[in-house]
C-alpha cells in the first residue's frame, strides 16, 4: 500500500465536475496526485493511523437534516471509515447548520488559508445503503439522524463502483456473523405471506449490512403519481415512464453572467406523453427506524409538467458532457382543447 493501480485510479478519478463550482481548499484538494494524495490523506484526513484510503469520488450530498442544502464533497472510502470533505460555503447557506456542526473555525475566514471541514462516519456505525431508482444516487445510514448522508451521484456507474469498493471494504470487518439462514424459496425470502406483495429486495452482507434496491413497485407508485398529475388523463390505463433521470434546470439570470446558482436540482421523468419537472426529497425517504413523523413535505412534488405534443424543438449544446438541453414548448392558451375533442368524440 498503495500499489501503483490505487495511485493511477485516485489520479484519475480526482477531478470535480466540471458544472459545480467549489471553493478554493476542494480546489486545492483536486489538485493532488497520486503519492500526493495519500500524503494529504494520511496527514489530514486520516483518523486511524494504519487505515488505508481505498476509493475516491466527487459529488453533491446531501444531509438528513438539512435535506435542501445540497453541496458537493469529495468522498473517500478507507478500510476504516467514509470521509465527506466538504465545501466550506455549505455552512454560510443555512442558519440551522450551526446546530448540526458543532464548530467553525471563523479567525480562517479573512485569511489566505482555506478551511474545509470533514464528516465521517466510520464503517462500524453504517448501518444500511439504499440505492435510489436506476442507481441515480445511494443513501448511506447510520445509528442517528447526524449519520443518514446521500449521495447524488447522478451517475449509476459511479453508484456501482462506490457500492462494490464499499461492500469490499466491509468485508475486511471483524464482525459476529449473521447467523445462516434456514433453507427458503424466493418468494418466501422477498414476499410478504400477508400481503403477497414483494418487498424491497434486501441484501444482507456479511458485515451485517443492508444493502437494499428499489423495486418494480417503486416504479409502479411513481406512474400513479405521476399519472395524478396530468389533468384529465389519470384515468388512462397503461402509462409507462419511459426515463427517469436526476438533473438540474438552467435559470437564466437577464443581465447576469451564468452561474451555478443558476442550477437548480430537479427530477426529471418522461412518459409517453408528458415531460415532468418534480423536486425530489432524496434523503427522507424511506423513512429511517428511528423516525418519529413523516417529514413536512411529500418525496415528490411536481415544479413543471409540459405535454410532449406541444414541443416544438429540443436545442442541444455542443459542449461535452453533461450536456445542455433547451425545451421550446408551444404557448397555447387552451391546452384542453383538442384532449376534450378526443373524449367527447372518440371516447366511451
Amino acid at each position: 500500500y498503495p500499489s501503483e493501480f490505487l495511485l493511477q485510479k485516485i489520479t484519475e478519478d480526482n477531478h470535480i465536475p466540471v458544472h459545480l463550482h467549489v471553493s478554493m481548499s476542494l480546489q486545492y484538494v483536486a489538485e493532488l496526485k497520486g503519492n500526493a494524495f495519500i500524503e494529504f490523506f494520511h496527514g489530514s484526513i486520516a483518523e486511524v493511523e494504519n487505515e488505508e484510503l481505498q476509493h475516491l469520488m466527487w459529488s453533491s450530498v446531501l444531509f438528513y437534516k438539512t435535506p435542501s442544502v445540497e453541496v458537493m464533497a469529495c468522498v473517500l472510502l478507507s478500510t476504516k471509515a467514509i470521509y465527506f470533505l466538504l465545501d466550506d460555503s455549505f455552512f454560510h447557506e443555512d442558519e440551522h447548520l450551526s446546530d448540526f456542526w458543532s464548530e467553525v473555525n471563523s479567525d480562517c475566514e479573512n485569511s489566505t488559508f482555506h478551511l474545509s471541514c470533514c464528516f465521517v462516519l466510520k464503517l462500524n456505525d453504517l448501518q444500511s445503503v439504499n440505492v435510489g431508482l436506476f442507481d441515480q444516487y445511494f443513501r448511506i445510514t447510520g445509528h442517528s439522524a447526524d449519520q443518514i448522508v446521500t449521495c447524488l451521484t447522478r451517475d449509476s456507474y459511479n453508484t456501482h463502483t462506490f457500492i462494490q469498493q464499499l461492500m469490499a471494504v466491509l468485508s475486511l470487518l471483524a464482525r459476529t456473523p449473521s447467523p445462516e439462514p434456514v433453507d427458503k424459496d424466493f418468494y418466501s425470502e422477498f414476499g410478504s405471506k400477508n400481503t403477497g406483495k414483494m418487498e424491497n429486495y434486501e441484501l444482507v452482507h456479511s458485515s451485517r449490512v443492508k444493502f437494499i434496491y428499489p423495486n418494480e413497485e417503486e416504479i409502479g407508485d411513481l406512474a400513479f403519481l405521476v399519472a395524478e398529475k396530468m389533468d384529465g388523463l389519470a384515468n388512462l390505463p397503461f402509462l409507462n415512464i419511459l426515463l427517469y433521470v436526476l438533473a438540474f434546470q438552467v435559470n437564466n439570470v437577464e443581465g447576469f453572467a451564468q452561474n451555478t446558482s443558476s442550477l437548480q436540482p430537479k427530477t426529471l421523468i418522461l412518459t409517453s406523453s408528458d415531460l415532468f419537472l418534480f423536486d425530489e426529497d432524496y434523503v427522507s425517504y424511506p423513512l429511517p427506524e428511528f423516525a418519529k413523523e413523516p417529514p413536512k413535505k411529500d418525496k415528490y412534488q411536481l415544479a413543471d409538467g409540459r405535454r410532449i405534443r406541444d414541443l416544438d424543438r429540443v436545442l442541444m449544446g455542443y459542449q461535452t458532457y453533461p450536456q445542455a438541453l433547451t425545451f421550446v414548448f408551444d404557448d397555447i392558451q387552451n391546452q384542453d382543447l383538442m384532449q376534450n375533442l378526443t373524449l367527447d368524440h372518440f371516447g366511451e
